[in-house]
């Protein structure tokens, strides 16, 4: 039986994603199930991997992107017991779901239960761990404080924005001006994306007690100072620098290191997702599981820009390039 998977030919622009057609399924090894892949998504962690700029990912092309995906076990490889055929799960996948199949060891898989939609489910595999994590692992926050968040009307930012309210969390996002009006509607304070650094301070007041930031660069330097004293400054990404717009990424590191020893009243971190993966791989399979929870109690849901097919990996690419979605671009692999 052949199958398709969508794959980077080279590092590059959208243009080097291709379909490639394959004869024969994957057969999972020992303690592995096959995964019948029904949704995957495009995101900017995959543009960065597509360009080359991801730094947990060290594969070559020719190879299939897909850092998350949900799907509906096929098979069962040897010592493997944990899923029947059929049974749905979730993983953070990293690289490899952009295809009708993919085998994974059975212990990375997360169940999605009853009544949790594909989409919802898909929707907080990396887009709410991600602000999860970055929310309660690492700057602990509590009901009462404060926060800002670049890029708000994005997969991330809008599920922050609804972590944020959940948890009683006053909010601030920059964005785009399109994007202001579904900032205000998950209870927080927009603001413009180019703001000065003078502005952005005059729009949070007294500052805020935490800051992410996933553009780096000279976004850096406006987050730390919308800081009030004490307030922690959490970067996820490097957006400027991929995108071409300023920044690098090594120097980024040096201040990010340099802000936190100076004493300065505030503290600096870097968050990944990966990185955190490995350290706690016990803390991701808690947090999505928290997550599922959340959407089934109606607490969360996952706004979703646009369902394509993969075969329209490269539109969806595009469309995260030229910062047009509007939450989370999900791909259509199968149906279930």
């Amino acid at each position: 039986m052949s199958w398709t998977r969508i794959v980077v030919t080279a590092f590059g622009g959208p243009e080097c994603l291709e379909a490639e057609e394959i004869d024969a399924l994957p057969e999972p090894a020992e303690g592995e199930v096959r995964v019948r892949v029904l949704l995957t998504s495009a995101a900017f962690t995959d543009v960065m991997i597509r360009k080359g700029m991801y730094p947990d990912v060290k594969d070559t092309p020719p190879f299939a992107l897909g850092y998350d995906m949900v799907g509906v076990v096929d098979a069962a490889g040897p010592g493997a017991s944990r899923f029947r055929p059929g049974d749905r799960v979730a993983d953070l996948t990293t690289v490899g779901a952009y295809a009708e199949y993919i085998c994974l060891p059975e212990d990375r898989l997360t169940p999605v239960p009853e009544g949790v939609s594909d989409e919802d489910a898909l929707g907080v595999i990396l887009s709410a761990v991600t602000p999860y994590q970055m929310l309660h692992r690492v700057a602990k926050a509590r009901s009462g404080e404060s926060l800002l968040i670049h890029g708000a009307g994005g997969a991330v930012g809008t599920a922050m924005l609804q972590l944020a309210r959940d948890a009683g969390i006053a909010a601030y996002g920059t964005d785009i001006n399109a994007n202001h009006d579904l900032i205000r509607e998950l209870g927080a304070t927009p603001i413009a994306a180019d703001a000065t650094e003078d502005a952005l301070r005059d729009a949070v007041g007294e500052g805020v007690d935490y800051a992410f930031d996933p553009l780096g660069g000279e976004s850096l330097s406006r987050s730390l100072h919308a800081l009030k004293p004490g307030g922690m400054l959490i970067a996820y990404g490097f957006q400027n620098e991929v995108m071409g717009q300023g920044g690098s990424i090594p120097m980024d590191f040096v201040k990010l290191k340099l802000w936190d020893w100076l004493p300065n009243g505030h503290a600096t971190a870097f968050y990944s997702i990966g990185a955190m993966r490995r350290k706690h791989p016990e803390w991701f399979r808690e947090d999505l599981a928290a997550l599922f929870g959340m959407l089934a109690e109606g607490r969360i849901r996952p706004v979703v820009a646009e369902v394509l097919p993969l075969a329209e990996a490269r539109r969806a690419h595009e469309r995260i390039e030229a910062g047009e979605a509007r939450g989370k671009l999900v791909l259509r692999v199968a149906e279930a």
